[in-house]
């Protein structure tokens, strides 16, 4: 029996080969997402030390001028995502308001470095987590579940071990307390603004048009406010370049390439991990001692991070 025409130029609208192909994409997954965060966290662990070093530079131009370096560094990648129609006009204004919300993040961090302690400072900007479950909450969208209200339970001890520890009374470490957090609030934002470009993002072009809004905002400030574009020495310009390399590029655009993979949260709980690889490398490299219980804090921390970065996503419903 011949088969009819119909049945000839009828192609089912997925093979079997190419969905065994997109379940297997599905498992690989969480394991690419897993190693990226994993590097992420290192790599940002570096930037409160490079600041540090980049000292005496004004913090408005020290985080201005790796945001310049940074979107220079990316202008290929920009070029590229143009051509490709990958920058259309949602995305544009999507990355152009997180790149605002990267200026209020860095030039508020960058500052509270200079006021308070590392151990402090970047314990408190690293509340983005906690921000963040209230927004899934409010919003409803990537709410937490019960896997991820331990792994933000373990992390808010831990992390407040280590930042009570070293937590100041004075009247600048207050201040530098309170501009840590605004900080969180403001990675929140662009956590929140990547999340919802959705998987078509890229996080190169996305990143390099928030560092340029973020440069020009912060640079634009501080030539406002009368301050001196120019670091403080070539020394300290070496730390900006070091602060642009690592914490920018690897850890920063691993953290945004990561929300086409997992929900704002997991990623934002990924940063808790920052203040543990802080405090390692300020023993490591400023001699900085590491007391016995702000290592517990920095155990159960990693605990919880390791706890939220391995979650697996489940699949979703069919529409």
């Amino acid at each position: 029996m011949r088969p009819r025409q119909d049945e000839l130029t009828y192609l089912p609208p997925l093979s079997r080969p190419r969905v065994n192909d997109a379940l297997a994409a599905h498992d690989r997954r969480p394991r690419f997402a897993t190693v990226a965060l994993i590097v992420a966290i290192v790599a940002i662990s570096f930037a409160a030390i490079f600041f540090k070093k980049a000292a005496p530079t004004n913090p408005l131009v020290a985080s201005g001028i790796r945001l310049a370096l940074a979107t220079l560094l990316l202008s290929p990648a920009l070029a590229r995502a143009r051509r490709a129609g990958r920058l259309d006009g949602r995305v544009l204004r999507f990355a152009g308001l997180a790149g605002m919300f990267y200026a209020l993040h860095f030039g508020s961090w960058v500052t509270s470095l200079t006021l308070t302690s590392v151990a402090a400072s970047v314990t408190l900007v690293t509340a983005t987590p906690l921000l963040l479950a209230l927004l899934g909450l409010v919003t409803g969208r990537d709410r937490p579940d019960g896997r991820l209200w331990i792994a933000l339970a373990m992390s808010v001890v831990g992390v407040t071990v280590i930042g009570w520890h070293d937590l100041g009374l004075s009247r600048d470490a207050l201040v530098g307390d309170g501009l840590a957090f605004l900080g969180a609030i403001a990675m929140a934002g662009y956590f929140a603004l990547a999340r919802r470009v959705g998987p078509d993002l890229d996080p190169l072009a996305f990143g390099g048009v928030a560092a340029g809004v973020g440069a020009v905002c912060l640079l634009g400030t501080a030539a406002v406010t009368g301050v001196s574009l120019v670091p403080a020495s070539w020394e300290s310009f070496g730390f900006i370049v070091l602060c642009t390399l690592v914490p920018q590029l690897v850890g920063h655009t691993l953290l945004t390439w990561s929300l086409r993979h997992s929900r704002p949260m997991v990623v934002g709980l990924a940063t808790v991990g920052e203040p543990v690889g802080a405090s390692a490398l300020g023993w490591l490299w400023l001699g900085e001692r590491v007391a016995p219980i702000v290592a517990l804090g920095s155990v159960i921390t990693l605990l919880g991070v390791a706890l939220a970065v391995t979650e697996r996503r489940k699949p979703e419903a069919p529409r």
